[in-house]
């Protein structure tokens, strides 16, 4: 099956084609564990599992690694400022993202590689970055020497000049260029390190990911994923550092999802725009959030409001909607479907999950792969609209086929099962009341239900009810 995907390195969609089918390698920078975790992070979270499940889902093997950096000037900052070791913030956090991953459903990773637990690789790789002329000590600091690499900024794209303005920011007089950026930097009062052949210190965030991604991955992947944001400098000094070292290509395929915005705003910690997932998950089911991140590509801005939740859950409502009503008539129906009409409804679905397929095949096109659930859902509708009685197989086939399509996309569907008993007793005694003529206890029994959420629909088949998000 084909696909396709968006590389940024060639700034064009690719042939996927994996280094050594049918395994796939694929590394995703991981979160900085110093805050709660917000729909930024979800974005990009995700937007890889996604990607890792399609892959899967194709017959791709996945290796998914995914690092925890868990030491950096933020850490050190936010742990002095609330008195407590940075390994207690690190873990406090850390456990926090894996909390609202798991809401997210959001599979986990093969490996989550902490940097401080990689240390001691990353000092070899730095000793051999000086060794092969591409880096240099200064006073207990080591710099990458930038303009030993001549394919610097092949990544991002980015003019000599333009690197050249952002890098005169604070520059460090000690250093060469100031392109040149950190790969050891020496420890300062009261802050954790480590000891190096350069003294104590602790490692440059860039140098992080390429060691752990190198250390369990190899020198040459297939896809290496992370935020927009991470182009540059990010992701062009991994590749520098990587291919100085190796001699080969680093990452076959580089892709990176789009921001989430706020009123057009980049969502950031920084610019205090950002809302925690805790936060939202107090508003919105998880599935909610999930499906929300899925209707528009991954690559496209996404903006964040309470108008565009509110719109996720009500569309999200009509694929749970669907099922429950489908589990609502399988109660009902006890007539079996001739072969020939379980084959024919088959292949008319068989077109829709083409059209997902097309859609996952195209960059990931997860808005499209949307759209073609909806418009099974509708065909599915009207084919029961125009049927007296619906048979067993046909529901089921129509239910498991809708499931199975979300499954690829990690939506789990809430349909009607255990823990409803309590719904169908008061549906029940909302009927008996009803039969009664008791109308004051039928709209009692109602206002109930509508407390716990429960939408109810008086039909030919008895009364039909799902359970709102």
């Amino acid at each position: 099956m084909s696909l396709r995907l968006y590389n940024t390195l060639t700034q064009q969609k690719e042939e996927f084609q994996p280094l050594d089918p049918p395994k796939v390698k694929m590394y995703v920078c991981g979160i900085t564990p110093y805050d709660e975790t917000h729909l930024g992070h979800a974005r990009a979270y995700v937007t890889f599992d996604i990607v890792r499940r399609y892959l899967e889902e194709s017959g791709y093997e996945v290796t998914y690694v995914q690092n925890i950096t868990d030491i950096d000037d933020k850490i050190i900052k936010r742990s002095n400022e609330l008195g407590i070791s940075y390994q207690q913030l690190t873990t406090q956090y850390t456990e926090s993202y894996f909390e609202v991953m798991d809401k997210l459903n959001v599979k986990k990773a093969d490996r989550y590689p902490k940097a401080t637990h990689t240390i001691p690789d990353m000092i070899k790789v730095v000793q051999q970055l000086i060794k092969l002329g591409f880096a240099y000590k200064v006073e207990g600091d080591v710099y990458f020497q930038v303009s030993k690499f001549k394919e610097y900024g092949k990544l991002s794209k980015r003019k000599k000049k333009d690197m050249l303005a952002g890098a005169r920011v604070g520059v460090d007089e000690r250093k060469r260029d100031p392109m040149d950026f950190a790969l050891w930097k020496a420890a300062k009062e009261g802050e954790p390190s480590w000891e190096s052949p350069w003294g104590p210190g602790r490692p440059g965030w860039h140098i992080e990911c390429s060691t752990m991604s190198n250390k369990y991955l190899g020198e040459t992947f297939d896809i290496h994923g992370g935020g927009h944001d991470l182009i540059f400098p990010h992701h062009e000094n991994e590749i520098a550092q990587a291919e100085a070292l190796t001699g080969k290509p680093f990452v076959k395929y580089w892709m990176h999802n789009g921001f989430v915005t706020v009123n057009k705003q980049k969502m950031s910690k920084s610019l205090g725009n950002f809302f925690t997932l805790k936060e939202i998950f107090e508003k919105y089911d998880p599935m909610v959030v999930r499906f929300f991140l899925l209707s528009t590509h991954y690559r496209s801005p996404i903006n964040y409001s309470d108008q565009e939740l509110a719109n996720a859950k009500e569309a999200f409502g009509r694929i749970s909607k669907f099922i429950q009503d489908i589990d609502f008539l399988l109660e009902k129906s006890t007539e079996e479907a001739p072969v020939t009409e379980v084959e024919d409804l088959e292949e008319e679905l068989l077109a829709f999950k083409d059209k997902f397929k097309a859609s996952m095949g195209d960059d990931f096109n997860t808005a499209g792969a949307i759209a073609a659930i909806f418009e099974m859902i509708r065909y599915c509708n009207k084919a029961i609209e125009e049927e007296a009685e619906v048979e067993r197989e046909t529901l089921t086939i129509m239910k498991d086929t809708v499931l199975e399509l979300c499954g690829v996309l990690g939506l789990r569907i809430q349909g009607r099962g255990a823990g409803d008993e309590k719904v169908e007793k008061l549906i029940r005694e909302r009927e008996e009341a009803r039969g009664q003529k008791d109308f004051a206890k039928a709209d009692q029994v109602r206002d109930e239900l509508t407390e716990m959420g429960i939408v109810i629909e008086d039909t030919p088949y008895g009364t039909r009810w799902v359970r709102q998000k």
